[in-house]
């Protein structure tokens, strides 16, 4: 569904665009789509020679769970001293905390088509673990222990 979208940027950009077509949810749990993602994008910069690409131009991106997964495999190769270093990482409106899902933002669009609150928490379940039996505890925020929601207030709270 992304080629069209994929060779677009590669050809306005003027650059190479590989797109990993990586596992879904429910029916591949976490860490597949994490371990697709991750092991793709090591294999490319290990053989980045072969694919004429500058390796100091990487950027990896991903719009919805594949921000979330762009992020990610961002961070675990931030500290690979193995690899070329990312340039960058775009992320196109991400799924990137499943903490709280009654913070401002959430509350503000719970109505804006196409990701509402309930799908928003429901798809991350899905993700996570393919059971959506915990979804009203997910969405009253009593998922997350009271230590966990304290040691990470500093960066998910309404402020």
């Amino acid at each position: 569904t992304y080629e069209k979208v994929c060779r677009y940027i590669s050809r306005e950009s003027e650059s190479v665009v590989v797109s990993v077509q990586y596992r879904l949810a429910p029916e591949h749990k976490y860490p597949a789509a994490y371990e697709d993602c991750l092991n793709a994008t090591i294999h490319f910069m290990k053989n980045i020679e072969n694919y004429g690409v500058d390796p100091a131009n990487v950027i990896v991106c991903g719009d919805s769970a594949g921000g979330n997964l762009a992020a990610a495999v961002s961070q675990t190769l931030a500290g690979r001293s193995d690899l070329p270093r990312l340039r960058a990482q775009i992320l196109i409106y991400p799924g990137l905390q499943a903490l709280d899902f009654n913070l401002p933002s959430y509350h503000q669009n719970r109505g804006v088509p196409l990701l509402f609150r309930e799908r928003a928490a429901f798809f991350a379940l899905q993700y996570l673990n393919g059971d959506a039996l915990h979804m009203q505890e997910v969405l009253e925020g009593s998922h997350i222990p009271p230590d966990m929601r304290l040691k990470y207030r500093k960066w998910v709270s309404p402020d």
